[in-house]
């Protein structure tokens, strides 16, 4: 996408300094994603909101976005980055041993709104790599379960392989805390559970329209489906939010790659509400 005017004329501020943090633990997920856990090696960045995200930095390689994981409640300094082996910059941090000293600028970002009047359902979903950004609202919802009511996760993969956390999964499929659908493209072997997008579990969830707040996070033709979909039951766009994250590049607002129009999305977002989603993804 060709960056425009407006847009670069409003990088004007230097990024924050990287803070070095050690790689503490790398847990594969797929076959080409891992989960890196990272330790400060002196003072921590900022605590983080859920939906913010990082600029993780791999020795000789450059810097990359990622979204923060873990619990956003938990305020030790760990960093938690589920990381996509796609692009050499990622391939280096996918590939990076325990030990291995990175550099992290941040947090930034807009995050989910989470904050919310009332006792509100919340429905949150994930499709394929979008499910780490929604996975700390998960955690902070459940760490704050008494000012929610009903939680629903709806997680979409291509293939029963490609599910993130599926031992995680698997663990809050049994806790009673929250509902859990999983939806695959592509059944393989051992799969029972539903095939096709997101949006027919959507369309399926005993909602109430007026309480439900949404977090959406994937592709935009998920988000858009999915966005439809809550909206054709009844929940109004301004009570969901969508994040655009696959659109930043170097998350510093530095090259301009994410310009969606006028909007600077790691700047501006990658959080925001639906209304202002689709208008900004038209341009993109």
């Amino acid at each position: 996408m060709t960056t425009t005017t407006s847009a670069r004329k409003r990088v004007k501020d230097d990024p924050p300094p990287q803070v070095p943090y050690r790689v503490a633990a790398n847990v594969r997920q797929t076959a080409n994603a891992v989960t890196l856990m990272l330790d400060p090696v002196d003072e921590p960045i900022a605590e983080f909101r859920a939906g913010q995200f990082t600029v993780l930095n791999a020795p000789e390689f450059g810097e990359v976005a990622a979204s923060i994981g873990g619990d956003p409640t938990i305020h030790d300094g760990v960093l938690v980055h589920t990381i996509r082996g796609v692009g050499e910059i990622n391939r280096a941090l996918a590939s990076a041993d325990v030990g291995t000293i990175l550099g992290v600028r941040g947090p930034f970002g807009t995050g989910w709104r989470l904050d919310l009047p009332g006792e509100p359902d919340l429905v949150l979903v994930g499709g394929g790599y979008g499910l780490a950004t929604v996975w700390p609202a998960l955690w902070y919802a459940l760490a704050n379960r008494a000012h929610y009511g009903r939680i629903m996760l709806v997680v979409g993969a291509n293939t029963p392989a490609e599910l993130l956390f599926s031992d995680e999964l698997s663990i809050i499929a049994h806790s009673g805390d929250v509902e859990l659908t999983m939806t695959v493209d592509l059944a393989t072997d051992g799969w029972t559970g539903p095939v096709g997008m997101v949006t027919e579990p959507l369309a399926a969830l005993d909602l109430v329209a007026r309480s439900t707040v949404a977090l959406l996070s994937g592709p935009a033709l998920m988000l858009r489906l999915a966005a439809g979909t809550l909206v054709e039951r009844g929940v109004r766009s301004d009570r969901i939010q969508v994040s655009l994250e696959r659109t930043m590049n170097c998350g510093t607002w530095q090259c301009g790659e994410c310009a969606l129009g006028p909007h600077l999305d790691c700047r501006n977002g990658p959080v925001v509400p639906y209304p202002l989603a689709t208008s900004l993804l038209a341009t993109h």
